[in-house]
């Protein structure tokens, strides 16, 4: 997942690059057409325009535009000509990605996310990247995927073999999300269990009494956490696999501090079915078996003859 952000986050950039080269090359059209329309006084208004000042020094368009083409042209270059390979290899062989593969590898990428409105937020917010910016990213990466996969055949025993050899990776368990109110002794405790049966809300509750720092400014929240959680004193453990979604437990008495914890959600983990377990096996031992992704792209370069001139 964290290869996958950080490929988003390259992507991001030479996006943001897109447009800040688009407005230095076409901003000054639109805004001096009607000034001048010789040719060649506008292209030099243009390349001289200011578009800063620090004291006495002055940066222009052009300034911009040259350092913007040093730091990330030839990346920007390198990728535009990865996605034209790509898709030029995948129209000569008859090879697509449908939408519900999409869908399929969104949904996939989103695990780790408590919602779908909160990955396409944390993608926006993060990588700059839209839902159809994200969407394009996919289709090309699972072209490429199909491409370098089309000449090798994983078995169902072989994936059979595979699961059952790693029965850690895919054993199937609790997740459990929770908030806590520590507090210091049981008089404490009893006026936080008062405060709930009035009906207070237990963030609000959380952040007035709590006693941890770490928690206290946020309610309480704990995130998600698997059910056997090592870090989570087994006592706590025990009392929340008791309680139903939105109960909260009864004071519970560790070392010098007592707990009351709320369940907040459950959730099972992997959230993938038997089958798509089986598919994703299916792919990743497909793609050890392929060449490279990279040698892949290097010799749909050479096959498409591409020329790289800057």
């Amino acid at each position: 997942m964290r290869n996958i952000k950080v490929l988003w986050g390259v992507n991001a950039v030479l996006l943001i690059v897109v447009v800040i080269l688009s407005f230095v090359l076409f901003a000054g059209f639109f805004t001096e057409t009607n000034v001048d329309m010789d040719p060649d006084h506008s292209e030099q208004n243009e390349s001289t325009r200011t578009i800063a000042t620090i004291g006495e020094k002055t940066i222009t368009s052009a300034d911009l535009e040259k350092q913007l083409l040093q730091k990330y042209g030839r990346e920007l270059l390198n990728q535009m000509v990865d996605h034209e390979v790509v898709r030029m290899e995948g129209k000569a062989l008859g090879i697509t990605v449908e939408e519900s593969e999409i869908q399929k590898e969104l949904k996939r990428m989103q695990q780790g996310y408590d919602s779908e409105d909160q990955f396409y937020q944390a993608m926006r917010e993060q990588l700059g990247m839209t839902m159809d910016a994200l969407k394009t990213d996919v289709y090309d990466k699972l072209l490429l995927e199909k491409l370098a996969t089309r000449h090798v055949t994983v078995t169902d025993t072989q994936v059979d073999e595979y699961i059952a050899a790693h029965p850690d990776e895919f054993r199937i368990t609790q997740q459990l999300r929770l908030q806590q109110i520590v507090v210091g002794g049981p008089e404490q405790a009893a006026k936080v269990m008062a405060d709930i049966d009035r009906g207070l809300d237990f963030a609000q509750v959380a952040q007035e009494r709590s006693l941890d720092d770490a928690t206290r400014n946020s309610g309480g929240d704990l995130g998600w956490i698997d059910e056997d959680d090592p870090f989570i004193a087994e006592p706590l453990l025990s009392a929340v696999k008791q309680l139903q979604i939105g109960d909260i437990s009864e004071a519970i008495a560790i070392n010098d501090h007592f707990y009351i914890l709320k369940l907040v959600d459950r959730k099972q983990h992997p959230t993938m079915t038997r089958e798509q377990i089986r598919e994703s096996v299916r792919k990743e031992m497909a793609l050890r078996e392929a060449p490279p992704l990279k040698e892949v792209l290097k010799m749909l370069r050479e096959k498409w003859n591409v020329s790289i001139l800057m």
